[in-house]
């Protein structure tokens, strides 16, 4: 990553196209793009593009780029990339000041050329470098990529022809953004062999395919005869798209061919399955988690996938070191405030709904927090009914009622409407109370003493 000089804008925008310019456009095209070459590569065109590409005084890579365009169309290749790079694609990003988020960026973080931009930040890794030229359409930011094969990332230059060795200096340019390393060659360099061999060896298996795994028509003829020899020529034109021989009959015609073609046809299997796993280490540093195995276990496969996941999390870094380092600069200078923020994945909340649910649960019964119904149906993918309102009303007055008590009716007493009578203990306790109430009389009577 390298700041580029911003305080002129002499050159202008970096127009891109063919040697014709395009109806109502005025001034010619800096860069005049050339199809790139495809097809028909092998391992000479590819060491040759190597050593054009590592050329110390004059660093040619356009041979190399057309390779790169070439091998990506390999199935498994693009496959494995694509991988590596939605997993950022698709993780949440925001723009933070002081720990909260800034609306104005993080609409421009929406924004589909944002999103174009990591994953040319992200293409950096493959190809060597990405130089990427912002600039601004009305509210809204937007960037070019420049065509890497008119770049000469070590004499920083932007070449018109892609076969040039000199051109103008991109400090002449405004709000460039420069991402790699100016002599790295991509992890492109390291997979195109394996995608070359696979691509031979396919075209050797399918050879194979066609002469060993059809039938053979023979047809044989009198040697005299060009009548016949003509007859079996004509009614083999009409057959379809079989092998066909013809021979006289005083000629023999021997197929000498592999003793055990089952095991030929496996040799090209086994080396095309070598050249996808390599592939496969190379950009996401394992082979389980994009191609069965016969020795693979789950407990390996959990080995793997963390080895994935630490290769995500670099590519995640290496986003934000681009964005925070030299990404806040342009956007300030374009007009955005970026002062005292940062660019940051927020960490995602993983939690199922069983663990959910017993967490909601708890919060309600044992710390009486209330809790949204709307959060509910939300959080939980539930259609919220449309009698809503008269549902909750209801439930609000059931609750109600049964907070009202009912009063209790006492028992009626059996012996209701008859007075009480005394048992015969208490008669007994009354008799006695009386007899200690009056004192005894004497014997010889009362004293009359008047």
């Amino acid at each position: 990553m390298k700041k580029k000089n911003r305080k002129n804008n002499k050159a202008g925008i970096i127009t891109v196209g063919g040697n014709f310019a395009l109806p109502g456009q005025k001034k010619p095209n800096v860069i005049v793009l050339t199809q790139p070459k495809r097809f028909g590569l092998d391992i000479a065109d590819y060491m040759a593009a190597v050593k054009a590409a590592e050329n110390v005084d004059f660093s040619r890579r356009y041979k190399l780029y057309d390779l790169y365009e070439d091998i990506l169309m390999d199935t498994h290749l693009s496959c494995v990339i694509e991988k590596r790079k939605n997993a950022v694609l698709c993780s949440n990003m925001e723009f933070r000041v002081d720990g909260k988020p800034d609306d104005k960026i993080n609409e421009q973080i929406q924004s589909p050329w944002f999103n174009r931009l990591v994953g040319d930040i992200l293409d950096a890794k493959f190809w060597g470098f990405s130089l990427c030229q912002f600039y601004k359409l009305q509210e809204w930011v937007d960037y070019d990529l420049v065509p890497r094969k008119h770049v000469d990332p070590v004499r920083e230059l932007i070449l018109r022809h892609q076969t040039d060795i000199t051109g103008h200096s991109w400090d002449e340019y405004t709000d460039l953004l420069f991402v790699g390393s100016p002599s790295d060659l991509g992890l492109l360099a390291k997979a195109a062999p394996w995608v070359i061999y696979k691509r031979n060896t396919t075209g050797d298996w399918a050879q194979f395919s066609e002469v060993f795994g059809m039938p053979i028509q023979e047809y044989i003829y009198d040697s005299d005869d060009d009548e016949s020899r003509q007859r079996a020529m004509e009614d083999a034109a009409n057959a379809g798209s079989l092998a066909q021989f013809f021979h006289a009959k005083d000629t023999e015609l021997k197929l000498t061919e592999a003793g055990n073609k089952t095991g030929s046809a496996d040799v090209y299997e086994r080396l095309c399955e070598r050249c996808n796993n390599e592939i496969s280490k190379l950009i996401l540093g394992n082979t389980l988690t994009t191609e069965s195995s016969e020795k693979g276990t789950q407990a390996l496969g959990t080995v793997h996938k963390k080895v994935e996941d630490k290769v995500l999390e670099a590519d995640r870094k290496y986003v934000l070191n681009v964005l925070n380092y030299d990404m806040t600069d342009i956007l300030l200078h374009m007009g955005i405030n970026t002062e005292g923020g940062t660019f940051c994945f927020p960490e995602p909340k993983e939690t199922d709904a069983g663990t959910k649910i017993s967490i909601l649960t708890q919060l309600k019964k044992n710390f009486s927090i209330p809790i949204d119904d709307d959060y509910l149906y939300e959080e939980f993918g539930i259609d919220k009914p449309a009698n809503y309102e008269q549902l909750k009303a209801e439930q609000r007055e059931a609750a109600q009622a049964a907070l009202v008590p009912t009063p209790k009716k006492e028992p009626e007493p059996a012996n209701k409407g008859r007075d009480d009578e005394p048992t015969p203990k208490q008669k007994r306790n009354f008799r006695n109370w009386l007899k200690g109430f009056f004192v005894k009389a004497p014997a010889d009577g009362a004293a009359l003493d008047w």
